[in-house]
């Protein structure tokens, strides 16, 4: 039996995740904006690294996990989970139910991607609003070298 197990898509190393959540909470500084809480998930929706700022509240985690297990659900971001949850609530309330209601439809859950297009995971912020939060996961995943899709269109 090989040690470690193969034929496991790697997808993103806690290193790039630890890289990613800083340069996020960084630019959340930056913009002065309220704590943040910061998760990255890996390719199989699975936590790969969660940080909370000082001051945060009590259910940021949940909050930011929910917006990018959303977006890795249903392999696109929170701004087209937002259209959508708005344009068809009877889905998106059938969509929560499947998903125990663990999905957050707003701005701030974004897909990582590289740059062939292959979905390597999701980052989850939570904290200040939703569009400033997004600002928040963009800068981090642009400051590894990846793709982050919000999903709005190129």
């Amino acid at each position: 039996m090989p040690n470690p197990p193969i034929g496991f898509a790697p997808g993103i190393s806690l290193s790039v995740a630890s890289r990613i959540a800083e340069a996020a909470l960084a630019k959340g500084r930056e913009l002065n904006l309220a704590p943040l809480t910061v998760v990255v998930l890996d390719q199989a929706a699975q936590p790969k690294l969660l940080l909370r700022e000082d001051g945060a509240s009590l259910l940021r985690p949940e909050i930011a996990t929910g917006k990018a297990f959303g977006a890795m659900a249903l392999g696109f971001g929170g701004r087209e989970l937002a259209r959508r949850s708005a344009k068809m609530p009877g889905f998106m309330n059938a969509f929560s139910d499947l998903c125990g209601g663990r999905a957050v439809p707003v701005p701030g859950g974004v897909l990582v991607r590289d740059a062939q297009g292959t979905v390597l995971g999701a980052v989850g912020i939570s904290g200040d609003a939703s569009d400033k939060d997004e600002v928040c996961a963009v800068a981090g995943i642009e400051a590894v070298g990846l793709v982050a899709d919000t999903g709005d269109p190129e």
